[in-house]
């Protein structure tokens, strides 16, 4: 793991935005997110397919702006993209790790949460960054890794309070900052920030898009 701090922006929804030593990675610039998330970024994560996590517009737009930028994702978000950008775009699963833009990233995790039984469930990854911050897309993934920072998905059509509840007590994170917050009305924040921070057993917080910090 690096030593050296890093700066975590939180953009809309789910999308985040990692930066240190003038380098930049970017994870889930979805469909809810700004129209400029990937503007200017070094590298992107993408979970899985689902539109308020890959816009493929916006993947496009980052990709072609910056040639020297790459994108590691799972299969079915790789093949809308890899023709365009021979040699940029790279498929991961369960067990990589690999190097983007200078940060350690570690792949977690198969499959997207049960939205219902009656619907199949695609794949989705996690990604642990510099053994630190983790994102796990639209699942309740744990690593077998200590985190320090969890991305908290807290509001979804496939989750509900006392399973976020009980994810945060499993993964044990030093602190967990709210994604998947797009749908989430601000009448439900307080009632979310309260269950969360006073069962969690972790420092919880959120951030307004725009707002970073550093970790």
């Amino acid at each position: 793991m690096n030593a050296s701090s890093l700066t975590l922006t939180k953009k809309t929804h789910s999308c985040v935005r990692l930066e240190r030593g003038g380098q930049s990675l970017v994870i889930d610039p979805g469909g809810f997110s700004e129209a400029d998330a990937t503007a200017g970024a070094d590298a992107f994560l993408v979970t899985h397919e689902h539109p308020d996590h890959f816009d493929e517009e916006r993947l496009r737009a980052g990709l072609e702006s910056n040639p020297a930028a790459q994108l590691w994702t799972l299969r079915s978000v790789a093949e809308q993209l890899s023709a365009a950008f021979p040699g940029r775009v790279h498929t991961v699963g369960h067990g990589d790790t690999f190097t983007a833009a200078g940060f350690e990233v570690q792949v977690h995790g198969e499959l997207h949460a049960v939205i219902h039984p009656d619907i199949p469930r695609i794949t989705n990854i996690g990604f642990l960054v510099d053994g630190s911050v983790f994102h796990p897309g639209d699942a309740l993934t744990v690593p077998d890794h200590p985190v320090d920072t969890l991305m908290l998905p807290v509001m979804a059509p496939w989750n509900k309070i006392a399973e976020v509840i009980d994810y945060v007590r499993e993964v044990k994170p030093r602190r967990a900052i709210d994604i998947h917050d797009a749908l989430l009305t601000d009448l439900a924040r307080p009632i979310y920030d309260k269950q969360i921070g006073a069962l969690g057993g972790t420092d919880h917080g959120r951030l307004t898009p725009g707002d970073a910090t550093r970790l």
